[in-house]
């Protein structure tokens, strides 16, 4: 093998008969071919794992631009990783591919090839130099483990007893100094950004300080510290933001913007005071990531269709509801998006700026010095717009001016917080907006959820118990049958799917959400409705005359259609359903 590889790079023009012989000579002292002529700097290392792939007859893979999913890291143990040099590129189905910087390892490949029969997976293996896979391995141990080696190096510092609390917080500037400590909030952050997490939670328990992550909505535990370096973790945190280090006593907000992996990702930070510590919120926000389509966001055809009949009107009020979280302000920047052309002026009022769209005036109010979105919307008004989204109509002041713009040839994009879309008007009306004014300006109502949707990779048919899915299939009929399509049949069982669990989804069974939702036209019919007097009843018989589904039967259909969970669907239609 090293004959060939040897006639190959002389072949090629890389090394001469010179080289050749210091090689043979090297070789037979003990060292390798690749010590020999790449530690010697002969031939580069790329020059030598391409000639040894073609003798070898194992594919080539140019790492330089490679960026390693760290979900595909986890797929091999620990201990794999750290015995060879190896780098999982990609799971392709039930094909596991590898690159290995010398494919003729046979411990390493024996090793992959027992974990990959054990899956049921097969391996493909792929070679690329070792200075390729070490830069692109940098960085991607578990979160835990590069969390460790700074822990132990704070631990003799920052460890103090009882007694010595008080010392430890008089004494902050050496606290934020240490770069233990610095190492392991930039890696928390990190971390938290490859695992697409929304959120981090930095929060003090009786004998540790506890960081959980809010990914696909939901919280989890990802890393358990000392008690003793949660002062340390806080101080850093403010420093970063901005914020006074010495003030405990009462809440602060900040922002911190890191450039990470490529992306301009900004942090938005709320400290919090608690028993004996404090605990920090950190927002996530990719700045550089715009706004998703509403196919991507997961709305169905028909609810697409209605949606850009109603924003291409002139003036009028769209308005989206639902609790936070649950991507009110996503959907709007979906829609707005259709709007950007160059003949429209658009602009927004928003806390915080979650997405900048080229073409967009975006401004973020600061309640803290009066400028509230009633003083926004009221300068907005005096900006030549034709479209204004208010992030939230929070008051009677916001709720009376965003009217008296549509009035006046506007259309107004903005959200509210009750449950269905029966509670919109309602709720328009308790804040002072007279009846005959709502009925004169809304055009589309959207209540929405975000549910869960079931990893790919592990997808399998659940057993749900009979009564629920009795139950489920009583409501599933009262679907209208424009929303249900082949392979569908509503004839047979139904039949539901869950995610058993893999490495790609953290054994959680769900990757990434959709969102469910529920329309309402505000149609001749309901606007004189509204004149007439609110009367549930009346818009309950509207909403079915229009053929609308709602909220449960949106996540029921979604179930069926093998998008999310039956537990989905029972966690996040309770509401709708009590509505109802």
């Amino acid at each position: 093998m090293n004959d060939q590889i040897l006639n190959l790079l002389q072949t090629k023009g890389l090394i001469d008969d010179k080289v050749k012989r210091i090689a043979e000579d090297l070789v037979s002292r003990g060292k390798t071919l690749e010590q020999a002529l790449v530690g010697g700097k002969y031939v580069s290392d790329v020059d030598f794992t391409k000639a040894r792939a073609e003798v070898t007859g194992v594919a080539y893979k140019d790492l330089t631009d490679f960026t390693p999913d760290p979900q595909v890291m986890a797929l091999i143990p620990k201990q794999i990783l750290d015995n060879f040099d190896i780098l999982p590129i990609r799971l392709d189905g039930e094909t596991l591919e590898i690159v290995l910087r010398d494919p003729q390892d046979y411990r390493a490949v024996e090793s992959l090839e027992f974990l990959t029969s054990e899956k049921g997976w097969k391996l493909k293996v792929l070679t690329s130099p070792a200075s390729q896979i070490k830069r692109a391995s940098k960085g991607l141990k578990g979160l835990s483990t590069e969390v460790e080696t700074a822990l132990e190096q704070a631990k003799g510092k920052y460890e103090k007893n009882k007694e010595e609390e008080g010392e430890l917080s008089g004494n902050i500037e050496e606290i934020i100094k240490g770069a233990p400590v610095s190492r392991i909030v930039s890696v928390i952050m990190r971390h938290a950004v490859e695992a697409g997490a929304s959120d981090i939670h930095i929060e003090p328990m009786e004998n540790e300080s506890r960081i959980r992550y809010r990914i696909d909505g939901v919280l989890r535990t990802s890393l358990s510290l000392p008690v003793y370096v949660h002062p340390a973790l806080i101080s850093r945190v403010k420093v970063m933001a901005n914020l006074k280090i010495d003030e405990t006593r009462i809440p602060q907000d900040g922002r911190i913007t890191q450039s990470i992996n490529g992306k301009k990702i900004d942090f938005r930070i709320s400290t919090l005071p608690v028993v004996d510590h404090e605990k920090v919120v950190m927002r996530i926000l990719d700045t550089t990531a715009g706004a998703p389509t509403l196919q991507n966001l997961g709305f169905r055809k028909e609810y697409i269709d209605i949606m850009m009949l109603e924003i291409k009107k002139p003036h009028g009020m769209f308005l989206i509801t639902g609790p936070t979280g649950s991507g009110k302000s996503t959907t709007l920047f979906a829609a707005l998006s259709t709007l950007n052309a160059d003949g429209v002026n658009i602009s927004t009022l928003e806390d915080p700026v979650e997405y900048f769209i080229a073409g967009v005036n975006q401004s973020q109010i600061k309640p803290e010095i009066g400028y509230t979105f009633a003083t926004g919307l009221r300068a907005l008004l005096r900006q030549d717009p034709n479209v204004i989204m208010v992030g939230e109509i929070r008051d009677g002041e916001t709720a009376e001016l965003a009217i008296h713009a549509s009035l006046t040839g506007h259309l107004i994009f903005s959200t509210l917080h009750t449950n269905d879309v029966y509670g919109l008007v309602p709720r328009m009306i308790d804040m002072g907006v007279q009846p005959f004014l709502l009925a004169a300006t809304l055009n589309l109502g959207v209540a929405q959820r975000l549910a869960r949707k079931i990893c790919e990779n592990c997808k399998e048919v659940q057993e749900i118990a009979p009564e629920v899915v009795n139950q489920l299939a009583e409501e599933f009929k009262k679907v209208p049958a424009k929303y249900i399509h082949a392979p569908i049949d509503p004839a047979k069982p139904l039949v539901f799917y869950h995610g058993k669990g893999c490495a790609k989804c953290n054994n959680t069974g769900y990757a990434g959400r959709t969102a469910a939702a529920e329309l309402f036209q505000f149609t001749t019919q309901a606007q004189k409705m509204i004149e007439e007097g609110f009367s549930p009843s009346k818009f309950k018989e509207e909403f079915e005359r229009q053929q609308m589904m709602t909220l449960r039967q949106d996540m029921i259909l979604k179930a069926v259609e093998g998008m999310t969970t039956v537990e989905e669907v029972l966690r996040l239609s309770q509401e709708a359903a009590e509505a109802e």
